[in-house]
Order: structure tokens, then sequence, then C-alpha cells
């Protein structure tokens, strides 16, 4: 198994924060802020008025209504402009499909990373975390910093990386991930958890050591050997059951271990969708929503 090269930075120039201003968006700025400041360049402060709200409105009242959003992306640009200030930046007011825009604004300014909040709702104007903040993580090229309800309210300057979890199944997309895990460990001089979780049959698995001991020697090869020069690598292996299915062990894991960031490698589906790798569709909704500490997503 191909390990990698130790003390390559992984770039983070042009970062994106998603807002509706709601406190669970709100809650995901400070981790903007202290990433652009420690790795970026810019941060792009974009706020985007959903179009399809205009279907709800009769034609009669569209010139009005047409008004009233322009003046709300004012609006949202100048709470934009007060929200980001102190950091390179530029603001972005639009009205479209939400993840239409997101993807141009992408493309357009060559976003490294987006940060978005999740607050586990949809509505017309509550992208985060409902259908449209899952689609941004799913389809996003590029790395996704998404911070959840649980996740306890920090300043910026509070913010910092030491304790990074990276849960694998040892597949390439997976695997696709582990150079920002490891980057990101090595640029705080973090401890870095490699993790699998064995998900058991019905009957159990007997030889638990020995499995055990098989998957640590595997979790070892990930790293490279000179990565112990810049952070502390530890491999962990955790088993699920019937009462604590992958998606709970990942999050008691890093619970007990105190992460302050959980890693994640996702895939492409069908239809453009994508999951988690080795974990089911919904165990991807389970750790954003429920982790408390930010999740970051990478697709291979």
């Amino acid at each position: 198994m191909k390990t990698l090269e130790a003390g390559k930075r992984i770039g983070l120039k042009n970062i994106l924060f998603a807002t509706d201003f709601s406190p669970y968006s709100n809650a995901a700025l400070p981790y903007a802020l202290a990433i652009t400041r420690q790795y970026g360049e810019k941060l792009y402060g974009t706020h985007v008025v959903p179009f399809e709200t205009t279907s709800l409105v009769a034609p009669d009242y569209w010139p009005g209504y047409v008004q009233q959003e322009e003046e709300l992306q004012r609006e949202a640009a100048v709470r934009l402009e007060g929200q980001i200030r102190r950091v390179p930046h530029e603001t972005i007011s639009a009205i479209g499909d939400v993840w239409s825009v997101l993807s141009r604004l992408i493309d357009e300014h060559a976003i490294d990373l987006i940060v978005v909040g999740t607050h586990g709702r949809t509505g017309a104007r509550k992208f985060f975390m409902g259908s449209i903040a899952e689609r941004i993580f799913r389809q996003a090229a590029c790395p996704v910093l998404t911070v959840g309800p649980f996740v306890p309210s920090k300043h910026d300057g509070e913010i910092q990386f030491r304790r990074i979890l990276f849960p694998t199944d040892f597949g390439k997309e997976s695997l696709a991930a582990l150079p920002h895990a490891i980057s990101l460990a090595e640029e705080n001089q973090s401890q870095l958890a490699l993790l699998h979780v064995v998900e058991q049959p019905a009957a159990g698995i007997v030889d638990v050591e020995g499995v055990t001991t098989s998957l640590v020697r595997r979790l070892k090869e990930l790293a490279p050997a000179e990565a112990d020069l810049w952070c502390d690598v530890a491999c962990v292996v955790g088993f699920s059951s019937q009462f604590a299915p992958p998606a709970e062990r990942i999050l008691e894991i890093a619970k007990e271990r105190g992460a302050d960031l959980i890693v994640l490698g996702v895939r492409p589906a069908h239809g453009g969708a994508s999951t988690v790798t080795h974990l089911a569709r919904t165990t991807a909704q389970q750790i954003v929503a429920h982790a408390t500490c930010p999740v970051l997503t990478i697709r291979g």
C-alpha cells in the first residue's frame, strides 16, 4: 500500500463562506475567518436568495418582488461586509438556485474550500443542511467544512485543529481525503487518529484481537513514517453493532478523543449524488448533523 509524502501542504487560498445569516450560519463564520488568516489569501462571503421562492409570488407582484429582492441583496452585502471585513475579502449576493450559484462561484474564483453552517432543517430560505446543504458537501469538487448545530460556539481566535479524526475504509475515495488530514495535522502539530470502524456480522467477530492487530497494521501503512516529525499519529479500530451503527461509533470515538475536526472522504454515486465512503447516505447526514466538531468532506 502506497504511503503519502510527509510535509506536503494542501493549499487553501480562496475560501467561500456561504451564509443565510441564521445563528447556525453565524456559528461557521469564526471558522471561515480563522482558516483564512492561517491558510488563505481571500475570503468570499456569499449570500444567495433561493430562486424557487419566486414560484410563490403571483405574476402581478413580480416587479415589486424583484425590487424587494434587490434591496435584500444590498442589505446582505452590507451585513457580509461587516462580518468579514477583518480579513482580505469580497462580498457576493445573488438570486437563483443556490447550488447553481455556488457551483459557478467555485469555478470563477478557484475556490479551495467552502465553509457552511448547518441546522438540520429545510425551508424556502433555509438552505443549510436541508437538501441544498447536503448537495453542497456531496457535489462540490473542493473540500467543504460543515459546522453543525452541536459544535460549541467559538471565537475565531480560539479555533485550532489539534485533534483530528480520519475515518477510512481503505478505499481510494476515502484515501483521497488523507492528504488533507495529514497536511492539517502537520500544519498544526496535531494528534491525528486514523480510524477504521468494523461492521460486525450478526454472529459477531470471534478473534477481535487478531482483527484489531491486522487493521492497526494497515492503518499504520497509510501515514508516512516521517509524519511523526510534525504530528502525533495514532491508529484506532472500532466495532459497530446493531446498537451502535458506524455513524454512532465514529461520533462516539470522536467525542472520546476530544476531536476538533473530522475528515471524511466522499465519492460520487449514480445521478451525480455522493455518499460518504463505507457509510450509508444517512450516515453522512448523521455525522455532519450530530458531530460536536466541524466535519471536513473531500470528494475522491
